[in-house]
């Protein structure tokens, strides 16, 4: 495990402000799949207003009659209706990640990062507008399109740029910034679900995202990586030396990137040879470069006589060597969600507002920070610990306090249920917050990653829209706080399917050697 010196030794402000600004749009995705919580009642015509009174008293005074006229002040939804509008954003969230991928490779992470925004301004303003449920339902699926994008690409781009030693930590900044936007949303909705305030929660969104887009055309830096892997040697070089500054040696890290060293090094070559030329000091110019020329291309033949070997979606289930890690990444996917997660994220204030009153919002903003929180704190302990003890302490605490809860929503204990969402919370966050993510590039080889993605991304979107679009209709049907009782069962399940089906990748070098095939070859995580 890197020391806490060594994972700060190469950060400059630059790498610090644009990996503050690729991640809002994993800040996004949090707000979005919060943005509804706490003004669920007042969206839905069950109550004018939730959170702060003072504030309600204060913001009587400021709302725009004009708007009111012009939009409805509510939208009248049973809980089916309102779990299509939650849920639907998974969905779009599902079609954005399976297809940000292949534009990322061919297009760059930056531009994929900047097309990503105009999904959210979009969604967010057909939202914010929306008269009916079904234009309601259109913002949101728009919405999850750069959700869903975001969640790919940025985890891809952190890898890519964070400092050797250090990515697992710097990789929990997807995880960290979908809490802070979690955050965001809860502490808006807490001041701002009353009237037709709500709709200003919604536009918030499309606010923060053109904040985004400007940053990344402004001061956004591609991938140093990808760069080198496209055959643009000496712009790579440039773009890592600007993210670590002018004093690191960078030279080891460029070696590390592996198979295009052939690539970048013949472009270097290619450059130089074409300043000798032009300066008159290379008489052997025109023949060398050509050489050099051929050289390329057969660099990138070669490059892309790799890229055939990877094994797509459906042979990644044939193939005997990928299909156990296959089994096992979806199943810690759908641990994520299925233990019940976004229950509080997502229904959280409505759900507790019987027992809670109007602190069921305010509660909602502690668990959000307290994710935030635990998250960060959390963040060292794959690598200290190992992947696998963090996936089973998370579910064994997710699955006590699932117990807890229900009891305490059930016998009317509302310190008891408090304590039990906080706690449930930081579960999720020591282990099935941010683990799944990595293991599902650490159990395949490469020729497998991208297929192995696909499936992990499927999983985790389809279960969230499952728990999304039926939690409110089972907890409907079904006696107070029992529904945590099933989450429970699950947890349990989970926890008895990781212990026996899922290897540990802590210190393992490779996916041969994390299912025992393969010699030790150490990796430093």
């Amino acid at each position: 495990m890197p020391s806490r010196s060594g994972m700060f030794k190469d950060l400059t402000p630059r790498f610090v402000f644009v990996l503050f600004i690729s991640t809002i749009g994993p800040l996004l995705f949090g707000y979005h799949l919060a943005e509804l919580n706490a003004p669920q009642d007042v969206i839905t015509c069950v109550r004018k207003s939730i959170g702060a009174s003072a504030w309600t008293r204060l913001t009587t005074h400021f709302r725009s009659r004009d708007a009111e006229n012009l939009l409805p002040q509510c939208i009248p939804m049973d809980p089916g209706q309102f779990g299509l509008v939650s849920s639907i954003f998974t969905l779009g969230g599902l079609v954005g990640a399976l297809t940000a991928g292949p534009v990322s490779a061919k297009q760059g992470r930056l531009r994929a990062m900047i097309y990503n925004t105009s999904f959210y301004i979009v969604g967010a303003v057909i939202e914010a507008f929306a008269p009916n449920l079904s234009t309601l339902v259109i913002g949101r699926v728009i919405s999850g399109l750069g959700a869903g994008a975001s969640l790919v690409v940025v985890p891809i781009w952190i890898s890519e740029t964070a400092p050797p030693g250090a990515k697992g930590f710097w990789g929990a900044g997807t995880q960290i910034m979908t809490n802070v936007g979690i955050l965001i949303a809860q502490v808006l909705g807490y001041f701002l679900s009353r009237g037709s305030l709500w709709r200003f929660i919604l536009l918030a969104a499309g606010m923060i995202a053109f904040i985004q887009a400007v940053g990344l055309l402004l001061g956004g830096q591609e991938s140093p990586k990808w760069l080198a892997e496209n055959g643009r040697g000496s712009d790579a070089k440039r773009a890592l030396r600007r993210l670590r500054g002018h004093a690191a040696d960078i030279e080891e890290e460029i070696n590390g990137w592996g198979t295009h060293d052939s690539a970048r090094d013949l472009d270097d070559e290619r450059e130089a040879l074409m300043g000798a030329e032009d300066n008159g000091v290379n008489k052997q110019g025109d023949n060398l470069g050509n050489a050099v020329e051929d050289g390329v291309h057969q660099a990138k033949s070669i490059s892309k006589d790799v890229a055939k070997n990877a094994l797509g979606v459906f042979d990644v289930l044939k193939d005997p060597n990928s299909r156990p890690a296959i089994v096992a990444v979806m199943g810690v996917m759908l641990a994520q969600q299925l233990c019940g997660i976004n229950s509080i994220v997502m229904y959280g204030v409505s759900l507790l507002a019987g027992l809670l009153e109007s602190n069921s919002a305010l509660l909602n903003i502690l668990v959000a920070v307290l994710n935030i929180f635990v998250t960060t704190a959390a963040a060292p302990l794959p690598d200290k610990i190992g992947r696998k003890a963090c996936l089973l302490i998370s579910i064994a605490g997710m699955g006590t306090n699932s117990i807890l809860l229900g009891i305490g929503i059930m016998k009317q204990i509302p310190l008891l249920s408090a304590i039990a969402v906080l706690l449930f919370v930081a579960s999720f966050g020591i282990g099935l917050g941010p683990v799944p993510f990595i293991l599902s590039s650490e159990l395949v080889g490469p020729e497998a990653v991208g297929a192995t993605q696909s499936w992990a991304l499927a999983a985790n979107w389809v279960s969230t829209f499952a728990v999304a679009q039926f939690f409110p209709l089972v907890n409907a049907n079904l006696p107070a706080g029992h529904v945590y009782f099933l989450f429970a069962g699950f947890a349990l399940f989970f926890g008895i399917f990781v212990a026996w089906r899922v290897p540990e990748t802590r210190g393992k070098g490779n996916a041969d050697e994390v299912w025992g095939k393969g010699k030790v070859v150490a990796r430093e995580d």
